[in-house]
């Protein structure tokens, strides 16, 4: 078989060895860590499994054809979201589509699959960018190891591994790098252009750090090289716009997201704290774990060739100090607020504060290429660096994060790459050399892999991969289906946020950094309950909003253990159907605007269009007979402890509590005790049946931690006057619903006049008939009227007009590059 051109060259094969090794240290770490899919421990913690594994999920449908709704439309979540900004967060890498090959019942599989492969094209993307700065011709091979010691620092394996859209950003920075030496040299303007594209696309958020970091090594590049300062400006305006047409041409993703961020729901705020020095320094050092500090261990090579950078007499001594500098200033750049807020876009993240650290974690590889790109490092040098390794580490000393493995693995490295370098001084053995690198590099970086992957799994939420729950919870929602005529709710009991993406249905549960604002202020009004501070939003669950929604059948599941639920739950996965109205219905035109109250009861009822529910008043008294006492105008307030609170309902209703801050346990007379999870605002508990009553009523309350108990926060529903509302909506409501990836269509009854409403929310980017949709309570709405009245609604993401003219403008510059560039090298 012939060689593609790309293994041809020394430089080919070393990014492509250097992709292996990178992608065998992350297997070997999982394996000794008996992580997933070497044993049946999970990897999928936090946002990993509860987010990206559905999320990916959906992709592949998408790619098979299956998903409910398109690329701009997600009919499965939320009752209706927007998909385009979801994609461009999450989904847009290129690597994505791998997931298409796999079987979806390996989905887990797939994402680890992905994860190794972009884990391996960082290794190659620097190590191809190091042998462009400087071609170190002989020495390709310690360039395979700091590429690879790149693509394994702490932030990549530690962090970077379950947000698989960040490893984006890791290949980003040495193409962004690559991107910006052919604008300085005046070389590829076109594939630099396509490059910027190619990484704003994939992910726009850690592109945006990749960038600031390119442009500050084309900054030092220009200082350094020996051109006129003619030269240098037209090097630093072909750079610029390289950066101007690649952004554009990725504007008709990145305008949408933006927007769709600006639509969201607003997440945590927090204040950034800059983090204690020991603790800066042990994170270089292997095997320590940490949320709040920046992960830059790289392996003892990379960082004892980076400290030898500044006593290496065989490099320029302008290149030392200028390269030296930068990496100093970068590193000081993180723990300063204002250079922080700089590389987060101005905006503190929810979460680990240093994302930007994958630079500076480039910039110390560089550093070391460029101690041995021109000569390996002598004593001198090699002592000099040395000795900063032994003062990160004494500084490390007194950090808790410091673990029994770190000094040892730290010494085993320093002393197997400070032997390996001196070896290949000695030319004849740069095999062995070569060997000592490498089982050092992969050695420190598969020991870190496995000390993080039990840290993972003891500290964050985790999910279980795809098994028999997951099977049977999808075979369940896919013979109860009966879309668009009903939707299938996947149940409360959900294996993750996401379910609908997961296992299928249509159903209110979602969890995205896009979740719309309209969606959760109208989830909040009907008694949902929510994580992640109104981002997660939890199945609603109940008969009135099942109506008001079209849920004409619904899963329930076991409890599943991985949802902190440590009680075994041997119930049965059973099915419950419901008469439910059309996806349109019909509504007297309001004589105002229609508003929401504080009571959930109440706003359902008004949703629904009928009074459903009483709602008694209440009394709350802890275990030794004294009254709660009153915490505001509308609530009881409670302590850790037993408490009773008494109502009175009709006789034959159906007992519902409210109590959106309460974390405990809630039961009537001898009915299974329902769990709840509040905690305000982070935390909310949904609104939930409690069982069947009249009379006087009491129901337990276990309390396991301080909160509130509405004063109003019982309810009692009428199942009768449900069926008549139900029958009422179904006899005026739409005859033909046709359902597609951008919009609705509705054949309503002959002679409707009135308010159409569709049961979706009506989030930024809905119209109808040509015009912008109305919004009744929150859901989708336009009047009709005429002898054949239809309701014909489309959905197009905000952002996407201008970001298409703004995409379509940068083509035609790129096109004028290409012809004006091919121009003059056929003159030349």
């Amino acid at each position: 078989m012939r060689k593609l051109p790309i293994f041809r060259s020394p430089r080919g094969r070393a990014a492509a060895l250097a992709a292996v090794l990178a992608a065998l240290s992350i297997c070997a770490g999982d394996a000794v860590a008996r992580s997933y899919p070497f044993s049946p421990h999970t990897r999928s913690v936090n946002d990993l499994g509860n987010q990206f594994v559905p999320f990916h999920a959906r992709l592949w449908d998408l790619l098979h054809g299956r998903a409910d709704g398109g690329l701009f439309l997600n009919w499965q979540s939320g009752f209706g979201t927007s998909f385009l900004p979801d994609f461009g967060t999450y989904l847009s890498s290129p690597f994505a589509l791998l997931v298409g090959v796999f079987p979806r019942d390996r989905i887990d599989l797939a994402v680890y699959a992905v994860t190794l492969v972009k884990t391996g094209a960082a290794a190659a993307a620097m190590t191809w960018l190091l042998t462009a700065l400087r071609r170190g011709r002989g020495r390709e091979w310690a360039a395979v190891v700091l590429g690879a010691s790149y693509a394994l620092c702490g932030w990549s394996v530690i962090e970077a591994v379950y947000n698989p859209m960040w490893l984006d950003g890791l290949i980003a920075f040495p193409l962004l790098c690559l991107a910006a030496e052919w604008a300085r040299t005046g070389r590829r303007p076109v594939l630099g252009t396509l490059l910027v594209t190619l990484a704003w696309v994939s992910n726009f958020y850690t592109a945006y750090m990749a960038t600031l970091g390119a442009a500050l090594v084309l900054v030092v590049r220009l200082v350094l090289e020996d051109g006129t300062r003619r030269e240098r400006v037209r090097g630093l305006g072909r750079a610029v716009r390289t950066v101007l047409l690649g952004v554009g041409l990725a504007a008709p993703v990145l305008v949408p997201v933006f927007l769709g961020t600006r639509h969201a729901y607003p997440g945590w705020t927090r204040t950034f704290a800059p983090a204690a020095w020991p603790d800066v320094a042990a994170r270089l050092l292997p095997a320590t774990y940490s949320f709040f500090t920046p992960a830059v261990f790289l392996g003892t090579g990379a960082l004892l060739l980076a400290g030898a950078l500044a006593f290496h007499r065989a490099v320029p001594r302008t290149e030392r100090l200028v390269w030296t500098g930068l990496v100093a200033g970068v590193a000081l750049s993180l723990q300063w607020e204002p250079t922080h807020l700089l590389w987060h876009a101005f905006a503190t993240p929810n979460g680990s504060p240093y994302r930007q650290t994958f630079v500076l974690s480039g910039l110390l590889v560089i550093a070391a290429w460029l101690s041995v790109a021109s000569a390996w490092p002598d004593r001198r040098a090699l002592l000099g660096g040395a000795g900063v390794l032994v003062l990160i580490g004494a500084g490390a000393a007194s950090s808790a994060l410091v673990t029994a493995w770190t000094y040892p693995l730290f010494a085993g490295g320093l002393v197997a790459v400070a032997g390996a370098l001196v070896l290949a001084r000695r030319g004849r053995y740069a095999v062995l050399a070569a060997l000592l690198l490498v089982g050092a590099q992969a050695g420190q970086a598969a020991a870190t892999t496995a000390y993080a992957d039990r840290q993972r799994l003891g500290r964050l939420d985790d999910y279980a991969p795809w098994g028999e729950r997951q099977r049977l919870q999808a075979a369940a929602v896919a013979e109860a289906d009966g879309w668009p005529r009903y939707r299938t709710d996947p149940g409360l009991e959900q294996s993750t946020a996401n379910d609908p993406l997961l296992v299928g249905g249509h159903g209110g549960a979602y969890y995205s950094s896009h979740t719309p604002d309209a969606l959760t202020r109208t989830f909040l009004a009907l008694g949902a309950g929510w994580t992640s501070n109104g981002r997660a939003l939890h199945d609603l669950d109940n008969p009135v909003t099942d109506a008001v929604f079209s849920v004409g059948a619904r899963v329930h599941m076991p409890r599943d253990p991985h949802q902190g639920w440590n009680r075994p739950d041997a119930r049965p996965v059973t099915v419950t159907r419901a008469e439910a109205p059309p996806l349109v219905t019909v509504r007297q035109l309001p004589d105002g605007k229609e508003r929401y109250g504080r009571s959930p009861f109440r706003n359902q009822e008004k949703l629904l269009g009928a009074s459903v529910y009483t709602v008694p008043a209440t009394t709350l008294r802890a275990a030794d007979g004294t009254d709660a006492p009153d915490a505001g105008a509308y609530d009881y307030a409670v302590r850790v402890g037993t408490y009773t609170l008494r109502a009175a309902c009709p006789a034959g209703s159906e007992v519902h509590l409210w109590a959106p801050d309460l974390f405990g346990h809630a039961r009537l007379g001898g009915s299974e005790e329902v769990d709840y999870r509040g905690e305000l605002p982070g935390r909310r508990a949904g609104l939930r049946k409690l069982g069947d009553g009249g009379g006087a009523l009491a129901v337990s309350l276990r309390v396991a931690r301080p909160g509130t108990v509405p004063h109003e926060a019982v309810g009692c529903l009428d199942r009768g006057r449900l069926a008549d509302a139900v029958a009422g909506l179904k006899r005026t409501g739409a005859t033909r619903v046709t359902v597609t990836g951008s919009g609705v269509r509705a054949e309503l009854p002959t002679g409707t006049r009135g308010l159409a409403v569709l049961a979706a929310p009506r989030i930024a980017g809905w119209s109808c008939g040509g015009r912008p949709a109305d919004s009744y309570l929150g859901l989708v709405a336009a009047p009709v009227s005429g002898d054949r009245p239809v309701l014909d609604c489309s959905y197009r993401p905000p952002g996407l007009k201008a970001g298409s003219l703004a995409g379509g403008v940068a083509l035609l510059g790129l096109v004028a590059v290409g012809v004006i560039g091919r121009r003059r090298k056929g003159e030349a």
